[in-house]
């Protein structure tokens, strides 16, 4: 199956088949968190795409680059909803890429992206949502979480002394802890999609034997060694541990509203069209559109015309 079934466009530009979208993102997305189960964690390719198929995976990217950039543009104008695309995953996963080529052809003016490092001394002042909260999209704008507030049931998971740095009174660090942050990621979740906020969340799922092959790409390659740290050594030593972290977070957080896409991302190009799939498939859904022009705009746009018209 292709993302769409040709590149034939129509008098609005080309043409997006929502069905064939959701269609390709459909197996990865998850909408009943407690029917998550670890075995879904598996970074096999569950698809009838092949390796051979990688340069109809390329053609099909190209179109939805292209269909995206539509539906993004009428986003825009209509300026009513907001996009909210999130994105998790262990080390050399692919983020950068994903985000770099699916968004490649929209307009900056209307896509903003937000990478979340290690908190910053006025962030560890705050709660644990206020960063991600300050850098929520506008309407008519897709919003890019690089990582998010669901950090903060992972790393922070995995790493308790980084709990013990975050100022909390000692009565609210309690052994029900994540799953109050997992009760309040749902609560703000839930309160922007009431809001108008479309939300959409992927976790890409990288095997541990294609993270080592990259992380050794990184190391030969002079260009890109400065991607590797060693603490990215230090975090692969805690797989089982993330792992154990991410399926609970899916288990979770996973809601008809703000569905979690676990898709496999061993083979990059294979991610990216299912992350173009699941996009695209969340913009068609609000029924984005150029506002309508009423009789008195049409008249002054009539009026502008003549007038040009006639300058000499």
């Amino acid at each position: 199956m292709a993302l769409f079934s040709s590149r034939k466009e129509n008098k609005h530009g080309p043409r997006c088949d929502r069905q064939e979208a959701r269609e390709l993102s459909k197996p990865f997305r998850v909408t009943k968190g407690e029917k998550f189960a670890s075995r879904m964690l598996i970074p096999a390719t569950r698809s009838a795409w092949k390796s051979e198929d990688k340069p109809r995976a390329k053609e099909a990217l190209a179109t939805g680059v292209e269909a995206l950039a539509r539906l993004q543009d009428m986003l825009y104008a209509q300026d009513h909803w907001a996009v909210l695309l999130i994105f998790q995953a262990m080390d050399a996963a692919g983020k950068d890429g994903a985000i770099k080529h699916v968004m490649s052809g929209i307009n900056p003016q209307g896509c903003q992206v937000f990478s979340f490092k290690a908190p910053t001394s006025e962030d560890l002042d705050h709660d644990f949502l206020w960063r991600c909260m300050k850098c929520l999209p506008e309407r008519g704008r897709i919003g890019i979480f690089n990582r998010s507030y669901y950090e903060e049931t992972l790393v922070v998971r995995v790493h308790p002394e980084f709990l013990e740095k975050q100022k909390l009174p000692p009565d609210v660090v309690t052994k029900r802890i994540w799953d109050e942050r997992f009760q309040d990621i749902r609560a703000f979740e839930r309160y922007l999609s009431r809001n108008g906020v479309a939300i959409r969340k992927f976790f890409l799922h990288v095997s541990t034997g294609e993270q080592k092959r990259r992380f050794l790409e990184r190391l030969d390659t002079p260009e890109k060694n400065w991607k590797f740290s060693g603490a990215d050594i230090q975090e692969r030593g805690h797989w089982d541990a993330y792992m154990a972290a991410y399926e609970d977070m899916i288990r979770n957080t996973a809601t008809k509203d703000a569905p979690w896409y676990v898709v496999p991302a061993d083979n990059k190009w294979f991610t990216r069209v299912v992350v173009a799939g699941a996009i695209i498939d969340a913009l068609a859904s609000l029924d984005v559109k150029y506002p309508a022009v009423g009789p008195e705009k049409l008249k002054e746009l009539a009026a502008a015309k003549r007038a040009l018209l006639a300058e000499k």
